[in-house]
Order: structure tokens, then C-alpha cells, then sequence
């Protein structure tokens, strides 16, 4: 698997805001308009936590195993690159999902003087900071379950297969 790119996620996120622009107008222009549920910045922030904890534990015991240190508990190998796997799935869906209240939210900026549309603003705007923070800490947690680099001159073709 691929390390995550900023450019990738960045790209994600801007194609799903404009789309998700243009189908707000074309909502809107209809008469309704879909709101943005209260539940999606909290959800998004649970998995950022998530996914920090995860790294947070991941690092302190690949530290101690690291050092030697008597005790220490092992990392399993699967169980890291199940979390790496995690990670990178939950930074791509939130580069789409964040792009996409972006989207809705910069439509909504039009209209703050409607306490319901505010309201959903404000929502909107929580969903991307909260999906920033996922992408934040999917890399964190990849950067902790990254395996060194292998400088052995002798073995150039081995680490490349």
C-alpha cells in the first residue's frame, strides 16, 4: 500500500467541494435543500480520536520494545497494518466527505442571516475542521507504523521486490 499524499487528499477534497457546490445551487434552486446533520462533526471527531489513540499507543509501545525495555508488550505486525489500513481508508473518506459540507457550507455563507442555514453552516464548517483532523491523524498514525528504511547496499534488489 501506498503512503497517503497531500496532493491526493487535497484533490479529493476540492473536486467533492466544487461538485458539492454545484449540487447545493441545483438543490436550492429547487426549493429545498439538504441539511447537514448535527451527528457528522461528531462522528468525524470520534474517528480522529480514535485513530490518535491508536497512534499514540502504537508509538509508546514500539518505543518500549524499541529500548528493550523489561515488560514490554510487542506490536503485531497485522494488527499494525490493520490500523495503517484503517487510517489511510479514513483520511480518504474524510478528504470526500469534508470537501463535501465544504462545498455545501461555502454555499451557505450566502444566506447567514437565516438562523436555520446558519446553523447548518456552522455544521458544515465543524465537518471540515473534524475532517481535517482524521486526515491529521491517519498521518500521524502511518508515520508512527512506518517501517525504517532498509540501507544495506548489499541487499538493493531484496528491498525493492
Amino acid at each position: 500500500m501506498g503512503q497517503l499524499r497531500i496532493r491526493v487528499l487535497f484533490g479529493i477534497f476540492a473536486v467533492a467541494g466544487v461538485l458539492s457546490w454545484g449540487g447545493t445551487r441545483l438543490w436550492d434552486s429547487l426549493g429545498t435543500l439538504p441539511s447537514v446533520p448535527l451527528a457528522a462533526p461528531i462522528v468525524l471527531a470520534v474517528i480522529a480520536v480514535v485513530l490518535t489513540a491508536t497512534a499514540l499507543s502504537l508509538r509508546s509501545r514500539l518505543r518500549a520494545q524499541r529500548e528493550r525495555r523489561p515488560g514490554a508488550k510487542g506490536v503485531d505486525p497485522m494488527m499494525a497494518a490493520r490500523a495503517v489500513v484503517f487510517g489511510h481508508a479514513s483520511a480518504l473518506v474524510a478528504a470526500l466527505v469534508a470537501g463535501m459540507y465544504g462545498g455545501t457550507g461555502v454555499f451557505l455563507l450566502g444566506s447567514l442571516d437565516i438562523p436555520a442555514r446558519r446553523d447548518q453552516a456552522y455544521y458544515a464548517g465543524f465537518s471540515v475542521l473534524a475532517g481535517i483532523a482524521v486526515i491529521a491523524a491517519a498521518i500521524f498514525l502511518e508515520r508512527v507504523c512506518k517501517l525504517p528504511e532498509d540501507h544495506d547496499d548489499d541487499h538493493k534488489g531484496v528491498a525493492r521486490a
